[in-house]
């Protein structure tokens, strides 16, 4: 079966400098593959500057690859045209991280969820698409009467991040990418807008890609998660697995940075090596290599694949290759 959508090997690098002539990679070498009969919940994960938003841009046709290609329903996206790039726009959503800049403050929340409905010609009448407006806000934990008729600065952040998702919903996706979503709410209101995540997964059978820096609501939210660092993936699998016992140092310095609810339990004791000129460093080997404390010679030299630890998880580290030698010593055996 032909996947929703499929990265092949993809990359994307920028020209920068006084007079463009630096290259710079923000992603490399990226393969995922979402089947549209099994609705999930991926997490891209990593700290600032490691390639996530870049991938969220080029999963939604915003930015192309510099190599490799982005495929919805087995078509490249930057091939599509008339009718197949109308669908891609429709069931290829977003929600962004700035639930302050996404509304024009001078159109009332109506008229923000009534455009979509209009330009893609989902309701036959008004009262059709009044009823769809209705049902998207009450799928996403909010009173209609409370917030229809009103304008975004009439509304907290919680709410027109919640809109926002209403905002998805209406258009009935079948893949949404949500860009740091919760990151500037509130955080008794992270557990909603996450809740509506979950619920458009299983009510809905909708996919996510979970873009976010924060590993806690990466594990509550997501079914997997891939660990990217400096535009390389770096470790993924099932988020209990990766997260619960992650392989790569860089996850495990990720893990031990989050603090713990108990104040006497010690966080952050392995904290990362400064990161300073480290891509133009390494040349052609591991871009985690100067701050990782397991580096070996080879590290420096070229790039580590991925190596299967299990069915469902995958690291991109030397420290495992033996064990998947001797994995497969096993099922030669």
């Amino acid at each position: 079966m032909t996947p929703l959508l499929e990265l092949r090997n993809v990359s994307k690098a920028y020209m920068r400098g006084v007079f463009g002539r630096e290259r710079f990679v923000a992603l490399q070498g990226v393969d995922l593959a979402l089947d549209e009969a099994r609705p999930t919940i991926i997490a891209i994960a990593g700290e600032s500057g490691s390639g996530k938003s870049t991938l969220g841009l080029l999963v939604l046709g915003l930015l192309q690859p510099t190599e490799g290609v982005v495929l919805y329903r087995g078509k490249a996206v930057s091939t599509l045209r008339g009718a197949d790039y109308q669908r891609f726009r429709r069931e290829v959503q977003a929600v962004f991280q700035d639930p302050f800049a996404v509304f024009n403050p001078f159109y009332k929340v109506d008229h923000l969820l009534q455009v979509p409905i209009e330009k893609f010609k989902l309701a036959r009448s008004r009262h059709e698409a009044r009823r769809m407006m209705e049902d998207a806000l009450q799928a996403v934990g909010l009173r209609p009467e409370e917030v229809l008729g009103r304008y975004p600065h009439q509304l907290s952040g919680g709410q027109r991040q919640r809109i926002a998702v209403a905002r998805a919903l209406v258009l009935k996706p079948r893949l949404l990418v949500a860009d740091e979503p919760v990151s500037m709410v509130d955080a008794s209101l992270r557990a909603a807008i996450l809740e509506s995540l979950r619920r458009m997964r299983d009510e809905h059978g909708i996919s996510i890609l979970y873009i976010t820096h924060d590993l806690t609501t990466a594990y509550h939210v997501a079914d997997s998660i891939l660990v990217l660092y400096a535009g390389r993936v770096v470790e993924a699998g099932e988020v209990e697995r990766v997260i619960r016992a992650p392989k790569h140092p860089y996850t495990q310095l990720l893990i031990d940075s989050i603090p713990w609810p108990d104040v006497t339990q010690p966080w952050g004791s392995k904290p990362l090596a400064k990161r300073e000129g480290e891509r133009a460093s390494v040349g052609s080997g591991c871009r985690f290599a100067p701050r990782c404390p397991s580096a070996m010679p080879h590290c420096w030299q070229r790039v580590p694949p991925l190596y299967r630890l299990a069915p469902e998880h995958v690291v991109a580290c030397y420290l495992y290759e033996s064990e998947q030698a001797a994995q497969a010593d096993i099922a030669r055996a």
